[in-house]
C-alpha cells in the first residue's frame, strides 16, 4: 500500500469515525437520560458551573462506537493490523477506569469516584502491562531510542510515565465545554500524518473527537466523562510509543502538559506558602485564581468560548509544529 493509498483509508476512517459518532450519539444520549447517568459537578469548577450539574455524562461511549466503526474500516483494509489493536486495547483499559470512576460519581451523586490512589493504581497496572507487551514485541529491534539519545532499560519506566501522565492531563483539561475533545483533534492529526503505521488509527480517534464535539461544545448536551477523558491521553501515547513519535507528541499536546503544570505549580506553591507564611497567606496568595489554567481564565472574566476557542487554536498551532519538526527530520 503507497503512502497515498494509506493516507486515503486513514482519512476514510476518520470520516466514518465521525459520522458513527454523531449519528450513535443521538440515541446514546438518549439511553443516558433515561439512566439517570448525570454529572456532579466538582466543588473546584467556579461558581458558574453549578448550572451544568445535571448534564449528562459517559459521553466517552459516543466517542467509543465512533472508533469502533471507523476503527474496523482501518483494520479491514490495512497490512498490519497490530498498531491500532494495541492502541484500542489500552484505550478501552483506561477508558474502563474512567467508566468505573463515573459510575461510583453517577451512584453516589457527588464527585467522588474512585480516590485518586486508587485511579493512578489501576492506570500504573494498565500502562505497565502495556509498556511490557510493547517490550516483549520489540525485542527484534531497540527501541528505546528517543531523539537520538539511547535511554536504555529506564526508557520503559520513563513510557509508563508518559502513559499515566498524558492520561491523567487530557483528564485534567476536560473542564469547559468542547475542550479536551477539541483540543485531541489535531494531536491525533499529527500522530496519524508522521507515521503511516499509525495513520488509521490517529485519523479515527480524530474523527471520533470531531463528531463527539458536535454534542460537546458550549452549551454541552453531554460530558465525555473519566469514560473518554482517561481513554483519550492514554490513546495518544499508545500511539507515539509504537510510532516512536515521543517527542513530537510533546510538542503537539503542550497545552495539555500546561494544563498539568498549573495544577502542579498550584498545589506546590500553596503547600511552599502554607508552611512558611500560613495558611491565610497561602489562600490568599495562590499562584493562580484557580487551577487547571482554563478555570484562571474563567475567574478573570473570559467566556467559556473564548477560552476553548484559543485553547483550540494553541493546541492546532502545536500540531501543525510538531509535524513540521517530524516531517523535516527534525525529531
Amino acid at each position: 500500500m503507497t503512502e497515498t493509498s494509506g493516507l486515503s483509508l486513514a482519512m476514510t476512517g476518520g470520516v466514518i469515525a465521525c459520522v458513527g459518532t454523531i449519528a450513535a450519539g443521538y440515541p446514546l444520549l438518549e439511553w443516558l437520560k433515561v439512566a439517570g447517568v448525570r454529572q456532579a459537578v466538582s466543588a473546584d469548577a467556579p461558581d458558574r458551573h453549578a448550572s451544568k450539574a445535571g448534564t449528562p455524562t459517559m459521553g466517552g461511549l459516543m466517542m467509543l462506537a465512533g472508533l469502533v466503526l471507523g476503527g474496523f474500516v482501518v483494520m479491514w483494509a490495512a497490512t498490519d493490523r497490530r498498531p491500532a489493536v494495541y492502541v484500542v486495547i489500552l484505550a478501552g483499559a483506561f477508558g474502563a477506569i474512567g467508566y468505573l470512576d463515573d459510575l461510583l460519581i453517577v451512584k453516589r451523586g457527588r464527585n467522588l469516584g474512585l480516590t485518586s490512589r486508587q485511579k493512578l493504581l489501576l492506570q500504573f497496572l494498565m500502562a505497565v502491562l502495556f509498556v511490557a507487551w510493547l517490550a516483549a514485541v520489540w525485542r527484534q529491534g531497540a527501541r528505546t531510542v528517543v531523539g537520538g539519545h539511547d535511554f536504555g532499560p529506564s526508557y520503559y519506566p520513563l513510557a509508563v510515565l508518559f502513559v499515566v501522565g498524558l492520561s491523567n492531563a487530557t483528564n485534567l483539561a476536560d473542564g469547559l465545554d468542547g475542550l479536551a475533545a477539541g483540543m485531541s483533534v489535531p494531536a491525533f492529526l499529527a500522530l496519524g500524518l508522521l507515521h503511516p503505521g499509525t495513520a488509521g488509527i490517529g485519523f479515527v480517534l480524530a474523527g471520533a473527537c470531531a463528531g463527539f464535539c458536535w454534542f460537546n461544545v458550549h452549551p454541552a448536551l453531554v460530558f465525555m466523562g473519566n469514560t473518554g477523558a482517561l481513554a483519550l491521553g492514554a490513546a495518544m501515547a499508545g500511539i507515539a510509543l509504537i510510532a516512536k513519535l515521543e517527542l513530537p507528541l510533546l510538542i503537539a499536546t503542550a497545552v495539555f502538559w500546561t494544563e498539568t503544570l498549573s495544577v502542579i505549580g498550584q498545589v506546590s506553591v500553596f503547600k511552599w506558602r502554607k508552611r512558611t507564611r500560613g495558611l491565610e497567606y497561602a489562600k490568599v496568595h495562590r499562584l493562580f485564581l484557580r487551577a487547571p489554567l482554563h478555570h484562571h481564565f474563567e475567574e478573570l472574566g473570559w467566556p467559556e468560548n473564548r477560552i476553548v476557542g484559543r485553547f483550540w487554536v494553541l493546541s492546532a498551532v502545536c500540531g501543525a509544529v510538531a509535524v513540521i519538526l517530524g516531517r523535516t527530520g527534525w525529531l
